[in-house]
């Protein structure tokens, strides 16, 4: 619609289907809009500019364009189209949860002399965090684990002994500024992510191999094997199989163990299994 707006006639090829919809729609049931036959396509044109513009008030409330480049963007979209998540509505920063496990673990942006301590951190505060941005100079000369349940986060008792790291714990599903910020440049001695044993855990796996290649690695706890025969789940298994049957194919051999266990049983298992007996 907005396409039209101050315009001459446009072709229809400019639209998309669902677009054309909407104004064959919009001029049926308001007059203000024609579409009429040229050479060897159709042309949209405004018939009664007072209406188009009004209807075009009504959807899109607009400011000036010098205010509005100055706006955070979802403030823009509410501007644009009433709607914080209308078009591309993600935060261009992200804040990652981080706890240190150690002493010794700190985080230092070198092009701007900053550093956060977040053995320290961890100590006074329980967890920190950094506003991150992809082609920021962020980097730890300790590990980085990613976990998705925050359990994992909360008690860090299950990490092999002697860890100095940072944890990070993602909620679920890695969040692609957070993977577009590990892949820009190395943050981190290593990168370890320790998810479910299911196919969104495996899924996050190959995600994180596409940014990262093989400067990443997948941890499997000790005795996994009998942890997955007596705590795994069918369901969880079942409602994460299309998952599954994406990622299995792209994960590295040291996995593959791991995933024919797996399809075997029929099971996933959760990640608060770290704590459970093996038998």
């Amino acid at each position: 619609m907005l396409k039209l707006q101050g315009k001459s006639p446009l072709p229809a090829s400019q639209f998309t289907a669902a677009q054309r919809g909407a104004l064959d729609q919009f001029a049926r049931q308001t007059g203000a809009v024609k579409c009429l036959r040229q050479g060897r396509g159709d042309v949209y044109s405004v018939c009664n500019q007072a209406v188009f513009d009004a209807h075009v008030t009504q959807l899109s409330p607009q400011v000036e364009p010098s205010i509005a480049e100055q706006l955070p963007l979802r403030a823009q979209h509410v501007a644009h189209a009433r709607d914080s998540k209308a078009r591309r509505h993600q935060h261009g920063s992200y804040y990652p949860l981080l706890k240190a496990v150690g002493d010794t673990v700190s985080w230092r942006e070198v092009e701007r002399g900053a550093e956060l301590a977040l053995s320290a951190a961890t100590r006074e505060f329980g967890a920190a965090s950094l506003s991150i941005q992809s082609d920021d100079a962020w980097h730890s000369e300790r590990a980085l684990w990613l976990v998705e349940n925050q359990a994992l986060f909360d008690r860090t008792d299950w990490l092999p002994e002697g860890t100095q790291a940072s944890l990070l714990y993602y909620g679920g599903q890695l969040d692609g500024r957070l993977l577009s910020w590990l892949g820009h440049r190395p943050r981190a001695s290593q990168v370890m992510l320790f998810a479910d044993y299911d196919g969104v855990g495996l899924s996050n796996f190959t995600r994180l191999r596409e940014a990262l290649g093989d400067a990443c690695d997948f941890w499997l706890m000790p005795q996994w094997e009998s942890k997955l025969a007596r705590y795994g789940s069918v369901q969880l298994w079942r409602d994460t199989l299309r998952h599954f049957t994406t990622a299995v194919a792209q994960l590295p051999a040291p996995v593959r163990e791991l995933t024919e266990q797996m399809q075997h049983l029929g099971m996933a298992l959760e990640q608060e299994a770290v704590w459970l007996p093996a038998s």
